[in-house]
């Protein structure tokens, strides 16, 4: 294969992609959501699985214009977000949360989403890695009133991933999401990079 110019290659890429994603029929922001993620991934499974409240686009955008924070629950999704200008929190490694985690028998990633619930509202929750996280999140929107613009939950695992994205899927929040027990904090990181280049 003859050398070709990093442009070139993502552009060959996208049309690849594009040629067997257009017959899906999203939208066009939710087709570059999804484009973004087969891009990461090489997976074009995420085609099928992928899915996305009808006002995701709107207000995942809208958020990052407002300089709304992304809240993450892990650091390899804190480092993979590339695009954007404003707050990106992580608090998983904060000696605060791994005390109280421990004290409480809660995972870090749980404890971690507790202790940033103050920046909860208006912001964007990218979770990728923990299902407990995202538990969690759910949790407190109801315990303690919290409204997040939106969810970008596709944690990756073989237990509790699937279930509490079924749980996003019912909880009337604002989501992008997907089914099964695939995810990652790649997949979310091409997400939300993907909201902040719309």
């Amino acid at each position: 294969m003859n050398a070709l110019l990093p442009t070139e290659i993502e552009k060959r890429s996208f049309e690849i992609i594009d040629e067997k994603l257009l017959q899906k029929g999203y939208a066009p922001g939710e087709h570059l959501i999804v484009r973004r993620i087969v891009h990461a991934t090489a997976d074009f499974e995420f085609a099928d699985s992928m899915r996305l409240h009808p006002n995701a686009v709107e207000k995942g955008v809208a958020a990052i214009r407002a300089g709304k924070p992304v809240i993450c629950d892990a650091r390899m999704l804190q480092a993979g977000l590339t695009r954007l200008s404003g707050r990106v929190l992580c608090a998983i490694d904060d000696e605060d949360v791994r005390q109280t985690a421990k004290e409480n028998g809660m995972t870090r990633a749980a404890t971690a989403m507790q202790k940033l619930s103050e920046h909860f509202d208006g912001a964007i929750i990218a979770i990728g890695n923990a299902p407990t996280a995202l538990f969690k999140v759910m949790e407190l929107v109801k315990t303690e009133g919290v409204k997040p613009a939106l969810i970008v939950g596709i944690p990756v695992g073989f237990v509790g991933a699937a279930e509490s994205k079924e749980a996003l899927l019912e909880s009337g929040l604002c989501y992008i999401t997907n089914v099964g027990p695939r995810g990652g904090s790649p997949i979310v990181a091409a997400a939300v990079n993907a909201l902040a280049l719309l």
